[in-house]
């Protein structure tokens, strides 16, 4: 089966709060994707008081026909997200990075199990949902489940690592040996 690929540009939108503690100066959260987006760099999109939203960066959303099971997965949440992760960065304008935008559930939890970067669920438009499930409904193929066979090896013929081994019979291994007698 040839692995079959598409791909769209997503603009990745991250709001800027201020923080509610005094640890945390501000915020930073994913809150919106936008299918179709021209390049960007933390092009500013709309200001509420200290709340900004920044149309952050554009990156691509990529299916591939070998993940449509974890794709499946996600269309089937109450809400259809897609997971933004973003890094922590030192030096640069703004203190994170969008890393890469995916709408696979499976991959999404790679990241959260490192530990590393932070992940947003963002919920997805419709137009984009439909885009995913013709995707899926084009590549998608079952996986037939096939039962394993036991093999027919007997096992419990052998007691390695069983008992002491200056007794020799199978009986009482857990006795302790005796001293021979020596008449």
């Amino acid at each position: 089966m040839a692995l079959s690929h598409a791909s769209m540009p997503l603009g990745i939108v991250i709001r800027k709060s201020p923080g509610v503690t005094r640890w945390a100066k501000w915020v930073w959260k994913a809150v919106a994707v936008l299918p179709g987006a021209a390049p960007a760099n933390w092009l500013e999109m709309r200001r509420e008081g200290e709340v900004v939203e920044y149309h952050a960066a554009t990156l691509p959303l990529e299916l591939w026909s070998s993940d449509t099971e974890a794709y499946l997965a996600g269309l089937s949440a109450r809400i259809p997200t897609v997971a933004v992760v973003m890094r922590e960065t030192t030096g640069g304008p703004e203190p994170i990075e969008p890393l890469l935008v995916t709408a696979s559930p499976y991959e999404a939890q790679d990241y959260l199990d490192s530990g590393e970067e932070q992940v947003e669920l963002v919920p997805i438009p419709h137009g984009l949902v439909a885009w995913i499930r013709d995707f899926v409904q084009a590549h998608h193929e079952d996986e037939i489940f096939v039962k394993r066979q036991r093999d027919r090896a007997r096992v419990d013929r052998v007691e390695d690592g069983k008992g002491d081994v200056r007794i020799p019979q199978m009986s009482d291994v857990y006795r302790a040996p005796h001293k021979r007698r020596v008449s």
